[in-house]
């Protein structure tokens, strides 16, 4: 069974870093690609960021420029990371993995982030 795990979330001031860590365990196809989704409170969940098996990775407008994902495919993990946070960022983050046919079958479940003074 394959099950993701997320950690880094917390109580975070603005302007300050943030490291998210997702690490998976279990078959997992090599090849895929791994992402960081966000839902904050009373809005539909969006997606953050992106990368694949070989490095390309895809961002949020909202997020481009902030925020950097990256991943150990040694480990199975996938980070996310800023530090540059703003208050609109408080959510709660879900990492993902595809499988193989590309589908994102795979969540944490979830870590919450609250940006405040």
């Amino acid at each position: 069974q394959v099950q993701l795990v997320e950690s880094g979330g917390g109580l975070v001031q603005p302007g300050g870093p943030l490291r998210l860590s997702c690490a998976a365990s279990g078959s997992i196809f090599s090849r895929n690609v791994m992402g960081w989704y966000r839902q904050a409170p009373g809005k539909e969940r969006e997606l953050v960021a992106t990368i694949t098996s070989g490095g390309r990775t895809n961002y949020a407008d909202s997020v481009k420029g902030r925020f950097t994902i990256s991943r150990d495919n040694a480990k199975n993990t996938v980070y996310l990371q800023t530090n540059s946070l703003k208050p609109e960022d408080t959510a709660v983050y879900y990492c993902t993995f595809s499988d193989f046919q590309g589908d994102y079958n795979y969540w944490g479940q979830g870590t919450q982030v609250t940006v405040s003074s």
